[in-house]
Formats: structure tokens, sequence, C-alpha cells
């Protein structure tokens, strides 16, 4: 169902790979709401992914970026303005990666090289991308930043790796940065804790499908979906969340709040027998 949320709001998406991503969800939520973007991602990624599909179904612009060049982000940020006629009002940041995660290195046993390179994509981007913003004035007043997250930030996720370290530079950036950007230019910036989810990105993770299933029976509501992170995403752009900043919210069916649930006990101890 749409309801005119975003019209005549203009923005900015990283990250859309395929229809798995949730990125790719979020922009076709966007466009039924009436907002129109710039799609960007790396030349890599856009190689791998369908890109392409997405920009003709909403009627967008595809900008590619590597989201760690100054460079690159300068020439986005110029263009995206160009093409959609003025100032931004909202910015998606849906992009992570571990090199350390995809080769196979344990935490334990990092390649440090890979390190810096998982951080600078995954949480680095994101302040160069605000700082980008920041200093081209490119945001309205009341627009509104949001990057993906994920609670292995707070507690520990054996398997998620040195992303887990990545995900919680980035939520500090977000509220740092977001103190600056809404003190100076009234622009909000939030992070979202999304459920596991079974994308493109997501699957890379060992154990992963294992602990969605975990996820499930722990969460009163179940796990989010691609698609309830979309509408959340709508949500913190649309004038409906104005005055909510720095604040890193947690869509995950309740997860976070629990500590067992009966069905994940019912599980353990059926084992037990």
């Amino acid at each position: 169902m749409a309801y005119n949320l975003l019209k005549g709001k203009k923005g900015i998406i990283f990250g859309a790979l395929d229809a798995n991503s949730i990125a790719w969800k979020t922009a076709e939520r966007i466009h039924e709401e009436g907002g129109q973007f710039v799609l960007t991602n790396a030349p890599i990624a856009m190689r791998m992914g369908q890109i392409n599909d997405l920009a003709e179904k909403t009627g967008s612009q595809i900008i590619p970026a590597d989201a760690t060049s100054l460079e690159d982000l300068e020439n986005l940020v110029e263009k995206s303005m160009e093409i959609l006629g003025g100032k931004i009002d909202f910015v998606l940041h849906s992009i992570g990666m571990s090199v350390n995660v995809r080769k196979g290195r344990h935490y334990t046993d990092q390649n440090y090289d890979w390190t810096q390179k998982g951080w600078d994509v995954s949480a680095g981007s994101f302040h160069k991308t605000m700082q980008t913003l920041y200093k081209k004035d490119a945001m309205n007043e009341w627009g509104s930043i949001v990057a993906l997250t994920y609670m292995a930030a707070q507690r520990v996720f054996p398997d998620y790796n040195d992303m887990a370290d990545n995900k919680a530079y980035l939520e500090s950036i977000a509220r740092s940065f977001g103190y600056f950007f809404g003190k100076d230019k009234k622009v909000r910036v939030n992070t979202i804790s999304q459920s596991p989810t079974p994308t493109t990105a997501g699957q890379g993770v060992k154990g992963f499908d294992g602990f969605i299933a975990y996820a499930e029976k722990m969460s009163p509501l179940g796990n989010a979906t691609a698609e309830d992170c979309a509408n959340y995403t709508v949500a913190m752009f649309s004038d409906l969340t104005k005055r909510v900043t720095l604040q890193n919210l947690f869509n995950d069916g309740g997860f976070s709040n629990m500590g067992v649930s009966d069905m994940v006990m019912d599980t353990f101890v059926n084992n037990q027998e």
C-alpha cells in the first residue's frame, strides 16, 4: 500500500545489488511512495548485480562510485543534484564487505590489509559520504540519512568476524556526524539494526542459515524481512520522523531484548533428551 509519504523528495541509494538486497527493496518502496533517486554502487558490484533492471523499473539513473573514494563521492553528489534538480532529502547507506569473511580468515587470524579494506568500505565510506554531503551543503533541511547495521555491533556473534567491528564503528560515526549534521543543517542521521536477512551479502557469513532459524525462534514477531526494513526506512525518510536522530533503531522482531524464548528452550530441551 502506498501513502505518498515521499512525494517530491529526492535522494541517493547506495548498495542495490539484486532483488534480494535491502537497498533494492527500499528503492522499490521509495518509488511507490513518490520519491525520486539516483542509484549508486561500486563498478565491480554493478557488474555482479542487476542494477540496470532496478533503474529501468524506477525511472532512475545510475552513477557508479567507489564509496571509499572522495573524488567519486564528490562527483556522485554533484551529478545527483544535477539529475534530481536540487538538494538531497534522503540517503541510504547499504554497503558492507569483509575480505576476511569472504576468504575464510578467522577473527583471531586476520589479514590486516583486508581488515582495513573492509573497515573503509563498511564504515569509513559512511563518514566520507556524509562529509562530502556536509561540505557541499547538499542536504535539504529535515533531510534524513540512514545506514544499515547489525546487532553484532553490541553482542558477540563469532562468525560475523571483523564485520562486527565495522558495524560498531559505523554506528559511532552515525552518532558523531549526526550531531554536527543536526546542529548545523537540521539533518537527521540514524542506523537501522536489521534482523539477519538472506541477502547475497549476508549469505557469505558462515552458519548463516542456522542463525536465521535461531533468530526466528528467539523473536516474538519473527525476523524482519528485507521488505520490513524497506518500510521502516521509508518511515525514517518521511516527515513523520523529523525529530528522530542519533538513534540505532532495532528492526528485529524483538530479538534484541530477548534473553531466551520458549521455542528456543523447547528445541534445547528436546535435543538433550
